[in-house]
């Protein structure tokens, strides 16, 4: 991944806030909407495009195009670099490769063990019982 790429594929767009904010809210463009083609990035191999591509496939448009926002400042900027950094952390996640589950046999002495346990608590119980 390369992000002096990713930086230069991203296109930004500043937008009013929503929610209260006063008079100044109504003045100033402070949300960051984030845009990314993933269909036409090249800051990754093809390996790592294609499972970019299928991990993210529920979040892109019908064109390919990524889109994420962020209002959670008051301030442009830090907005813009936030959106980046959850851009980057969403990219992170979808490269993570999921191990393989391995599956595994419980061993016959564990499964003797556990049944020889069970029997000697079933007859420790039933020596405490009463009997006619």
């Amino acid at each position: 991944m390369d992000l002096g790429q990713l930086h230069r594929e991203v296109n930004y767009k500043a937008v009013a806030s929503s929610g209260p904010g006063g008079q100044h809210a109504n003045k100033v463009a402070t949300k960051v909407l984030l845009e990314w083609d993933a269909g036409k990035s090249i800051a990754f191999t093809d390996v790592e495009h294609e499972r970019v591509l299928l991990k993210l496939q529920n979040r892109l448009t019908k064109d390919g195009i990524l889109q994420l926002s962020c209002q959670d400042s008051r301030s442009q900027s830090s907005n813009k670099e936030l959106v980046f950094k959850r851009f980057i952390g969403l990219l992170t996640g979808a490269l993570v490769v999921k191990k393989l589950r391995k599956k595994r046999t419980t061993p016959k002495s564990v499964k003797r063990k556990r049944l020889n346990d069970k029997k000697k608590h079933s007859e420790k119980k039933e020596s405490r019982r009463f009997k006619y």
